[in-house]
């Protein structure tokens, strides 16, 4: 830089220096030479120390941190079948059922409906589990299967909401979000919480991954898998109009009129959650790129997938597993049978069925799944009774007191079984798992206390599992 390049910048007028009052200048005066001599004494290596003190407490609050004890999983795959599949056809067997199908329950209401499908014992350990999952069944040795699970209220919103969030009514962040919150995340040109989905927003919304009083840098990134071409996936991935070079003046130049705003008036989240999704957008055009490209993939990992939409997302998911993104959420969903559960079940379940066994025989092959924790439920159960809507094509209706999900990989217990609902699978009755319960063993799998993974907002500690939560311990490695 020549003398009058170095005059020029030295003295052209910045947009902060109209909003100096002469008190602040002589602050700023002062305290600039201390804080130079202080940078000098603690050297290069402070800030990256302190990007491990405290969750979101960082200069980098997507660094990497430690949890409270060595966790099993450094990853979480939730594939969610919203919609609410049924116990009864899928993971947990009734035999009794069967027998009085087409009769008036005992002690219940309605008419029992017994399922349609043969369960066989599969794997070493003798699990049953039904036909509709040929291939997922070959994995049971390598999962908890979960019998006993219930949540509150069997309504589709408000219980995919409480499933994500552990909240009924406040708005509170996401499981996903507190993963971010609590661990960080390995790659920094990427989000660290990404939910998959195959279309328009499901139940529930932008609540499903929203980070809320959190701050905004922790809240998921959702992208619409329908479309398998990179740049239509993931809108305005590439600036038509500005090489990188000047969208990051461009990005400087947002960063210190809003340290400006910040210290002249007041900090704004949600002005400095979108500031954030500029900057994660930046640094996405490259690692986004690559990362969503399945069709580097070899033609036989594709087939293992298949190249349905969903297993696109299943073999994406794995992707982003591989280069560091620390919570993924694949809506799998489609499970709302009311009527003609026979066929349309049988379908919902093909659809998963071979991506998501794929899934699990792609990451243990690269020796992912021991770090993975993979998730796979919906938002509550069906009735073992006939829907009466259905008539001739009977289905089921909504059921909260009892329903199933099944966890492999990252610290889990496989080849056994969580918990057990009555002889007719309508309400859970041993080893009973609410969805906090749930919640609590996700974290404790991911090294944390989920008592003490806490924020302070509006003068209180909140946490995941509200004031409840109890870990599973017998599901845990």
């Amino acid at each position: 830089m020549n003398p009058a390049e170095q005059f020029l910048r030295d003295h052209s007028p910045r947009p902060e220096d109209a909003f100096l009052t002469r008190r602040q200048w002589l602050n700023r005066f002062g305290m600039g030479f201390g804080a130079l001599g202080l940078a000098t004494l603690l050297g290069e290596n402070f800030a990256a120390s302190s990007a491990s003190a405290a969750p979101g407490q960082s200069l980098n609050p997507l660094a990497p941190r430690d949890p409270h004890f060595k966790a099993k999983a450094k990853h979480v795959v939730h594939i969610f079948a919203q919609g609410a599949p049924s116990q009864v056809d899928t993971w947990d067997p009734k035999p009794e059922l069967s027998k009085h199908s087409g009769q008036k329950m005992p002690g219940a209401g309605g008419v029992a409906f017994g399922s349609p499908f043969k369960f066989t014992k599969q794997g070493q350990s003798g699990i049953e589990t039904s036909e509709v999952f040929p291939q997922l069944s070959k994995h049971v040795d390598e999962m908890a299967v979960i019998r006993s699970m219930h949540t509150d209220i069997p309504a589709h919103e408000v219980a995919t909401v409480f499933m994500n969030t552990g909240s009924l009514r406040l708005s509170k962040p996401s499981l996903g979000a507190w993963t971010l919150y609590g661990l960080g995340t390995q790659n920094q040109n990427m989000p660290g919480f990404i939910a998959l989905r195959p279309g328009n927003n499901p139940s529930g919304g932008t609540q499903n991954w929203q980070s809320a009083f959190l701050p905004g840098i922790f809240q998921g990134t959702s992208i619409n898998t329908k479309n398998p071409n990179v740049e239509e996936m993931i809108e305005n991935i590439r600036n038509r109009y500005f090489d990188q070079k000047e969208q990051r003046r461009q990005l400087d130049l947002v960063h210190q009129l809003n340290a400006i705003h910040s210290q002249n008036l007041q900090k704004d989240a949600q002005l400095e959650a979108r500031i954030e999704a500029f900057e994660m957008a930046y640094k996405m055009q490259m690692a986004a790129t690559d990362a969503f490209d399945i069709t580097k993939e070899p033609d036989a990992m594709r087939q293992l997938y298949g190249t349905s939409a969903q297993g696109n997302q299943m073999l994406i998911a794995r992707r982003l597993i591989e280069r560091g993104v620390r919570f993924l959420q694949v809506w799998a969903g489609g499970w709302d049978h009311h009527n003609n559960l026979e066929t349309r079940l049988a379908g919902s379940a093909r659809e998963i069925d071979q991506p998501a066994a794929a899934f699990l025989t792609d990451l243990k092959q690269r020796g992912l799944l021991d770090q993975t924790l993979v998730l796979w439920g919906g938002e509550f159960g069906r009735k073992p009774s006939r829907d009466r809507n259905g008539n001739d094509n009977a289905g089921r209706d909504h059921n909260n007191r009892g329903f199933c999900a099944w966890m492999a990989g990252g610290g889990v217990k496989g080849g056994t079984v969580h918990g057990a609902t009555d002889e007719f699978g309508g309400t859970a009755v041993k080893d009973k798992m609410h969805i906090h319960d749930l919640h609590a063993t996700i974290l404790h799998l991911l090294g944390f206390n989920h008592e003490k993974l806490t924020f302070r907002y509006n003068g209180r500690d909140f946490r995941l599992t509200d004031n409840f939560g109890k870990v599973a311990r017998d599901i845990i490695a």
